[in-house]
């Protein structure tokens, strides 16, 4: 069950019965071919169709400060969210928690070894899509700057919305992640602490989220 509070204090709660993670939904297709080369240099197999959408078991979707691992070879991905309720879609900030040494192994895989981890506030989407592009998606990792930019560089809501109905996915319950802006290469992204904001420039609100990294203990074997 996720529970957000809406800017004017509505409370809003939803089960989650579909969850499912965008890749490769750059708007610019051909910075997506570029990406999936250099993704295919280190190892992690090229998708079969671009963009891709991963189904993602729903329990994974979560609200929480704390994040489990079991190794230190983990990181995020600073997302937006839609959550489609009974009575709205929301927007939200999301970050998706990955597995990297799984992910070359296949990226199914590793979008299902760690959690989504979404902003406790929302925003209607019908309250920004008049500015959709303008809002700006970051995220730090232990305190510095990995990833800034705009909605304008990904696929929009109305696209996956419209999959989503061609999909017969369009109902209260479904929760939708939307693929990543670059990151920062000469960043390390394998930190403990993550923070991701949506920030509406035109009146400077913020939808944050922020959660440490935990290192499960070594297994016994």
């Amino acid at each position: 069950m996720l529970r957000f509070t809406l800017p004017d204090g509505t409370e809003v709660e939803t089960p989650v019965h579909t969850l499912l993670n965008a890749g490769y939904a750059g708007r610019s297709q051909d910075d997506v071919a570029a990406h999936v080369k250099e993704l295919a240099e280190l190892g992690v197999p090229a998708p079969k169709a671009t963009p891709a959408l991963y189904p993602v078991a729903p329990y994974l979707a979560m609200q929480t400060d704390s994040v489990p691992a079991q190794h230190a070879r983990t990181s995020g991905e600073a997302e937006w969210a839609l959550v489609l309720t009974p009575s709205d879609v929301l927007l939200t900030a999301a970050c998706d928690h990955t597995d990297r040494a799984l992910e070359v192994h296949g990226v199914a895989w590793s979008k299902n070894a760690g959690p989504d981890v979404l902003s406790r506030r929302a925003w209607r989407l019908s309250d920004v899509e008049d500015r959709l592009d303008t809002l700006r998606l970051t995220a730090h990792v232990d305190g510095v700057l990995l990833q800034d930019g705009t909605l304008a560089e990904l696929l929009t809501p109305a696209y996956w919305l419209a999959e989503l109905r061609a999909r017969e996915l369009a109902t209260p319950g479904t929760v939708l992640l939307s693929g990543t802006i670059p990151m920062d290469p000469a960043v390390d992204q394998f930190g403990t602490h993550w923070q991701v904001g949506l920030t509406d420039p035109s009146s400077n609100a913020v939808l944050n989220l922020a959660y440490d990294v935990r290192l499960l203990p070594e297994p016994t074997e």
